[in-house]
């Protein structure tokens, strides 16, 4: 069955589409994102992102299986941020592959936002 489930998602990333899955642990909203993040897909993220209604967001964003990522998805990642940080809580990346990490370098980004090899970790710091 789980193999079933697996297959569906990945059926589901069409080439250009983001796929996000929400769920929470612990009091913090996990956001598990595949596909590609560009301008065309950047207000599903932003949808995503949106957890207004919690006094003091915690997120944390696994890019696991996030296959491209340009500038639009980078600013959405960094409004996030500051929209999180400026109600105390926080936004944390996880897992980036070899090209979203490249992006996220690129812009300096780890030195704004915590940037973790394993969603493990950033769910413990």
């Amino acid at each position: 069955m789980a193999e079933e489930e697996v297959a569906e998602t990945e059926q589901a990333v069409q080439p250009g589409e983001l796929s996000v899955v929400a769920t929470a642990t612990d009091g913090v909203h996990v956001l598990t994102l595949a596909g590609e993040i560009d301008h065309h897909t950047g207000d599903r993220l932003r949808q995503a992102l949106d957890v207004s209604s919690t006094g003091r967001p915690r997120v944390v964003v696994g890019l696991g299986q996030v296959t491209f990522m340009d500038s639009s998805g980078i600013n959405v990642l960094i409004t996030a941020h500051r929209t999180f940080s400026e109600a105390g809580g926080w936004l944390r990346l996880a897992q980036p592959t070899a090209s979203v990490m490249r992006a996220l370098q690129l812009v300096g980004i780890g030195t704004v936002i915590d940037c973790h090899e394993t969603l493990r970790q950033a769910l413990s710091d």
